[in-house]
């Protein structure tokens, strides 16, 4: 980076801050622009995966939510509202948001200049998120900013630092000029534009456009084609839009390597939506559906038509559904314990014994992730390391830094387990045997969800991740495809026949693989 001292003081006091690891999280830059500008396309002294990174985020026509889903996505996150994105970043593991530093310049030219501060604001009170604002003074967005503790850079010179020029000043934009109603528009157009649109145009429904939009937007912003933001309409479009733009989206989103079976939206009625969505599993062709209140539903996985209920005796939220294929259903609840709901055929006597053992187990230590085959219960807890409870014995091996978010098991040729922690880590391990040394996949958010199954195909797995990134994965051939809902991922499931199955707050989904 080159020498500023002598240039412009505000750079040198802007690099100050930087540097200082007591100063306020948050610094307002006031005065030249260009100042954040130079500073984000200047990286940070030192390499290695620890250092601080800097993400621009540009201000400039973005409404508080647009801010929200662009703020989110930079640090790991998903939010569903600017309310959601300070509980977003308090509530989730990852290591992003201590290591990134936001560059948020121009604030005067946002939609919702006042509504972006107080979310900025809001999430400078967490202390975990160090933020560069560029803000001018006298303004109603200034006031609210400096009423925490911060720290203000002032820089009268104009243009950028040892540049000797100047920028010429910013301006809002106006209205969008794009067709609301329109899903090819929407689809090419700018996403902060088309977000900003629909937040100034809340009496029209642009026959179901705006909702989809507003409920998928923090993917929808972060795809990078058209037919990827078709296909992100299509996952979550209620049965009451337009009829006409479910054919049109497909058409544009003819391309994508997926392609959307059914999809279930909350206040669908044909077939009605099943709730939201604690967690998911496949027995057979039927999905079994968690609700947050402890209810199971059963639903079919070709259609997604009601099947009834499941009989079982928990109460309160189940983390977790494990069928095994003799047709129990074995389930975690939230304190971690073991439940059994028997099949329609009697078990096996060795199996009962193996689950009363398990469910011995973790009543003294409770488990925070399940999973059964044939003859195995497979249990993570919160110390990272991995349980399977065989016909033979107890192998454990210790698999993740911190808690076991996710396990997965697979009844293929050889037996294997998949494990997925807070770390963002997903790991094979085949017990008996010495775990893989490296993750088969892994990122800077933690597991939320994973299955697997094995399929015409061979094994397949599924893994969704905090930051709203799934992934389906073929294991012995190593392709895999990725999506991104928009909305947080709550859960997944693996059908017999390959398909991917979201479970969202307000939607549930079927994704394949698009073969011709």
């Amino acid at each position: 980076m080159p020498s500023v001292r002598a240039e412009r003081p505000g750079a040198a006091a802007l690099l100050g801050w930087l540097t200082d690891p007591d100063a306020p999280r948050l610094c307002l830059v006031t005065g030249g622009p260009g100042l954040l500008d130079w500073l984000a396309r200047h990286g940070p002294r030192g390499a290695g995966r620890r250092r601080t990174a800097r993400a621009l985020v540009p201000l400039t026509g973005r409404s508080a939510l647009g801010t929200a889903w662009a703020v989110a996505d930079r640090l790991g996150v998903v939010a569903t509202s600017p309310a959601d994105l300070a509980r977003a970043l308090a509530t989730t593991e990852t290591s992003r948001t201590s290591r990134t530093v936001l560059l948020l310049p121009a604030l005067h030219t946002a939609a919702e200049p006042e509504a972006v501060a107080a979310l900025l604001a809001d999430v400078a009170r967490l202390g975990r998120v160090r933020m560069v604002v560029e803000v001018r003074p006298g303004t109603r967005e200034y006031e609210v900013l400096a009423e925490g503790r911060v720290t203000v850079v002032e820089d009268e010179e104009e243009g950028e630092p040892g540049d000797g020029g100047g920028e010429p000043p910013r301006a809002a934009p106006g209205a969008p000029e794009v067709d609301l109603s329109d899903p090819v528009a929407v689809c090419g157009a700018d996403p902060v534009a088309v977000t900003t649109g629909y937040i100034r145009d809340p009496w029209d429904e642009h026959g179901g456009l705006r909702a989809a939009w507003l409920r998928a937007g923090q993917g929808l912003c972060a795809a990078h084609t058209p037919g990827d933001r078709a296909l992100g309409l299509l996952a979550v479009l209620g049965d009451g839009a337009d009829p006409r733009l479910r054919p049109a989206l497909d058409e544009l989103a003819a391309a994508s390597p997926w392609r959307v079976r059914w999809t279930r939206v909350t206040g669908d009625v044909a077939p009605p939506w099943p709730g939201p969505v604690a967690a998911l599993a496949a027995q057979g062709g039927t999905l079994l559906v968690a609700d947050l209140g402890g209810a199971v539903r059963l639903v079919s996985a070709a259609d997604a038509r009601a099947l009834g209920r499941l009989d079982h005796p928990v109460t309160g939220r189940v983390r977790a559904l494990a069928p095994a294929p003799d047709g129990t259903v074995l389930l975690l609840d939230e304190r971690g314990r073991l439940h059994t709901v028997p099949g329609r055929e009697p078990r096996a006597p060795y199996l009962h014994r193996l689950t009363e053992a398990v469910s011995a187990t973790l009543s003294r230590h409770p488990g925070t992730a399940l999973a059964a085959i044939a003859g195995s219960v497979v249990v993570g807890d919160r110390l990272g390391s991995v349980h399977a409870f065989g016909l033979t014995g107890l192998h454990q091996a210790a698999l993740h830094s911190g808690r076991v978010t996710a396990v997965a098991a697979v009844e293929s040729e050889t037996p294997f387990v998949c494990s997925g922690g807070a770390d963002g880590a997903v790991r094979l391990w085949t017990p008996g045997t010495d775990a893989e040394p490296a993750p088969l996949v892994e990122r800077s958010s933690p597991v939320v969800s994973l299955d697997a199954a094995e399929t015409p195909h061979g094994p397949v797995l599924a893994a969704a991740w905090g930051d709203g990134v799934v992934e389906l994965r073929r294991v012995e051939q190593g392709d895999r495809l990725v999506f991104r809902p928009g909305p947080p991922v709550r859960a997944v499931a693996v059908t017999a026949d390959g398909a991917l199955v979201l479970g969202l707050d307000e939607v549930l989904v079927r994704l394949e693989r698009r073969t011709g």
